[in-house]
């Protein structure tokens, strides 16, 4: 097929995730991409961009990785799909053990088809644990203002960020939200204010540490999370982190909560943990899971037919080895100062509010025309527009503009990636 026979087709049958599908009939500047591999996607006209989003922040690894293609293609000569009810596998049991080490802190791990399920997971962990030890009045969550989690219903009720959780107010559930992380010193005091007045009633704190992903990239200091980790564990609640964005070495660590040294009683995981498969996983402290193993604990309510799938534990493997064999996690560590400089060059730019970095991710606030900032601004397209037409792909969030690339991109890809990106946002805010 052409391009525009797949634009035709599309255009006629198919309804795209955070698209406006109105303007999409007219847009000229969709981005039909062909085939992908390493760091870089293809059109069907054959011109090369580079994946500076990691294709909705989830390949870590880049494209077509070739250990991946050669153990996803090994996995279905033996085994497509069995359920992880009442029995198991090699590729499931070998994954809990090699994730636990990757996180010594916690005792179990429970297989999710994604992020959003995971968030699911956690909020009925965190009610039913309160339950079987006896506090089950704690069945108030608390969040942060901007936060995202997921887009299924339990997690839209802890989002924060207001375009995302408006419409949904008939269908989901009240919760406590604190100021952002970004605003450290009122968020704390919100959270003592609150623990003061309803601690005892309290089911969990949910995080998105270091890194608020779909806020616009706000960023939180490791103190902010210690400081937040020793509250909420003294008011009885638990910590969760959400790590589905910020895990497996988006910001320089492995854990996003590895930078304060912190444990918290659930972990949540997805996106990079599989690659380009749905699968994720809730990683539970031993405290956690003790209510739920005793010889006469009834079994945890929750299941879906993918959890745990061969398949996808097969890839997570891999992904967990390559990890360890690359040293990807030391690569963004050695590569992340060229991000903070590319920042410091982005906010000399007239018209850049604020710029930053945290290991991979480079994020930069622009004055928008509009007058709106955030999600809401209209900015960030243009700086869209200006980057394909260099070779890059970006995605905005509003009058923000970000690059999260694979961590595994190359050193000279990445001084394309900045060059590009600086001169798009010059030209975006120069066209203003």
């Amino acid at each position: 097929m052409t391009r525009d026979d797949i634009l035709r087709l599309d255009r006629a049958h198919a309804w795209h995730p955070y698209t406006a599908m109105g303007r999409w009939q007219t847009r000229d500047d969709i981005l039909v991409v062909r085939e992908a591999e390493g760091s870089w996607i293809v059109d069907e006209d054959g011109k090369r961009y580079l994946d500076a989003n990691s294709s909705w922040w989830t390949l870590t690894l880049g494209h077509r990785h070739p250990r991946i293609v050669r153990a996803a293609q090994q996995a279905l000569e033996r085994l497509d799909h069995v359920a992880f009810a009442g029995i198991t596998h090699e590729p499931g049991a070998a994954l809990a053990r090699e994730l636990l080490e990757r996180a010594p802190g916690f005792s179990r791990v429970f297989y999710v088809d994604n992020g959003s399920t995971a968030i699911e997971l956690a909020i009925k962990l965190a009610i039913e644990f309160h339950q079987r030890v006896g506090a089950e009045q704690r069945t108030e969550f608390v969040t942060f203002a901007g936060a995202f989690h997921g887009d299924s219903a339990g997690a839209t009720s802890l989002g924060g960020v207001e375009s995302f959780i408006a419409a949904y107010a008939s269908i989901t559930f009240p919760c406590h939200r604190l100021p952002a992380p970004s605003s450290e010193d009122e968020a704390l005091a919100a959270l003592e204010a609150l623990i003061a007045e309803r601690g005892d009633r309290l089911a969990a704190v949910f995080l998105e540490p270091m890194l608020q992903g779909a806020a616009g990239m706000k960023m939180q200091s490791a103190s902010f999370l210690k400081k937040l980790r020793e509250r909420v564990a003294a008011a009885g609640a638990l910590f969760i982190a959400d790590e589905v964005f910020a895990g497996y070495g988006r910001t320089g660590r492995f854990w996003a909560t590895d930078h304060a040294g912190v444990t918290p009683d659930i972990l949540c995981t997805g996106k990079a943990f599989a690659q380009f498969l749905p699968m994720g996983a809730v990683l539970a402290t031993a405290r956690l899971f003790e209510p739920f193993a005793g010889p006469e604990a009834a079994a945890l309510p929750y299941g879906h037919t993918f959890n745990g799938n061969p398949f996808g534990a097969t890839i997570a493997r891999e992904v967990l080895a390559i990890y360890r064999d690359e040293g990807i996690v030391e690569r963004v560590a050695r590569d992340a100062p060229s991000f903070a400089a590319c920042a410091a060059s982005l906010e000399r730019i007239p018209g850049v509010l604020r710029a930053r970095s945290l290991g991979f991710v480079l994020a930069a606030d622009l004055e928008d025309p509009s007058g709106v900032e955030g999600y809401g601004g209209t900015v960030g397209w243009r700086v869209y527009a200006e980057a394909l037409s260099r070779g890059l792909y970006l995605r905005p969030l509003g009058s923000t503009v970000y690059a999260c690339p694979p961590l595994n991109t190359a050193s000279e890809d990445l001084d394309r990636l900045f060059e590009g990106l600086e001169a798009s946002v010059r030209a975006a805010l120069a066209a203003r």
